[in-house]
């Protein structure tokens, strides 16, 4: 086994998370390259040396400059907002030091764009973090899919949908200013980066986006609430997907119903381990869907837990990702999804935003 120095960007809620994931995924995965726990950067000495200290970190910093430059952080994990994304990817890359970078890649398409030159340029491993889609129950939804299980698929639905910022009454934030920061930004890339793994690439969309609560206690909410699209994949099927952060009652709606000839699926997150599958065979009277619980059987399942039904969480799709990107940097091979993969979501999205305000379908390869 050979250890890497990890550097990570960012202290706060998915800097903890990937600081839990590279602790703890060598033993769980038995991983060939071990992570160590270098360096941590936050926005003050003070910030930073106190997640050094709770997340078991050598080092802290208030420069991120410092941590990519540093001879001893083998790898990069950002983790810091979208408008920090650039500077740092470009300037590991420079260094070839693999990048995993947290969606939405980059604060914009310009952003992203310049990302994936910089990354293929290098030759570097790089990775974007899509984490529910890691969940075993997705991932054998792909296989489904990829295997044939329901025929020929003719349509999809999906949504992210969660209730945040439901209550009117809810305080304005930094999450209610920007774009990058409004639903299409936060939530949206989740569910077009699902549906693009699970139905491929899409080739056009109609979309639209609205904000609820124009006012807040404290400010102004200049960026969307909620949003809706309409899609045709570049299979042909039909596809709509929905997006909220005031769906009132749905905590982690990351979910999706999909047809096919043979049969159908259907996922929510809410319930992360459980798949419906139906299968359009036997007598009419006995079909239905069939509740499958994920176990050792599964992707990715078994390194957690030997016994089926007992589940996995969220943080346990952050360690598949830390395995994922680990693997990827000993192999020297790119694992999905790369940043071209992040950049393909923010064309998408990039096309429904000017869908939205053109009122007309936009194809995507004009983005």
């Amino acid at each position: 086994m050979t250890d890497i120095g990890v550097g990570i960007l960012g202290g706060g809620y998915m800097g903890k998370a990937h600081a839990v994931a590279m602790s703890s995924v060598g033993a769980i995965f038995n991983t060939g390259l071990r992570p160590r726990l270098e360096m941590v950067c936050a926005t003050t000495p003070e910030s930073a040396e106190r997640y050094r200290a709770a997340y078991g970190f050598a080092r802290a910093t208030d420069d991120w400059r410092v941590l990519v430059e540093d001879p001893g952080v083998g790898a990069v994990v950002i983790a810091s907002p979208q408008e920090t994304h650039r500077e740092i990817a470009e300037a590991a890359f420079k260094l070839g030091k693999p990048v995993f970078c947290e969606k939405p890649l980059g604060a914009s398409l310009a952003d992203s764009s310049a990302m994936v030159a910089a990354a293929e340029a290098s030759g570097v491993v790089n990775m974007v973090g899509f984490n529910y889609i890691r969940t075993p129950a997705s991932q054998f939804a792909r296989k489904l899919i990829a295997d044939g299980e329901i025929g020929e698929i003719t349509w999809f639905r999906g949504e992210h949908t969660e209730d945040f910022l439901a209550d009117p009454q809810a305080p304005a934030t930094w999450r209610t200013t920007g774009m990058a920061n409004g639903t299409m930004g936060d939530l949206a890339p989740h569910m077009i980066n699902g549906a693009l793994a699970l139905m491929g690439p899409i080739e056009r969309v109609m979309g639209e986006y609205e904000t609820v609560h124009a006012t807040r206690p404290g400010g102004e909410v200049n960026n969307d609430d909620h949003a809706q699209m309409m899609c045709r994949f570049e299979n042909g099927a039909m596809g709509q997907m929905y997006f909220s952060r005031v769906s009132t009652g749905r905590k982690m709606g990351y979910a999706y119903e999909i047809s096919g000839t043979k049969g159908a699926i259907r996922f929510d997150q809410e319930d992360q381990n459980a798949l419906w599958l139906y299968r359009m065979e036997g007598p009419e009277a006995t079909r239905g869907f069939t509740k499958i619980l994920t176990g050792p059987a599964h992707p990715d399942y078994e390194p957690f837990c030997q016994g089926p039904g007992h589940g996995t969480g969220y943080q346990d799709q952050i360690i598949i990702e830390a395995k994922d990107f680990l693997t990827a940097i000993e192999s020297g091979e790119a694992t999905w999804p790369t940043f071209r993969d992040g950049h393909e979501v923010n064309r998408v999205i990039a096309a429904t935003l000017a869908s939205a305000d053109a009122k007309a379908w936009q194809n995507i390869s004009d983005f």
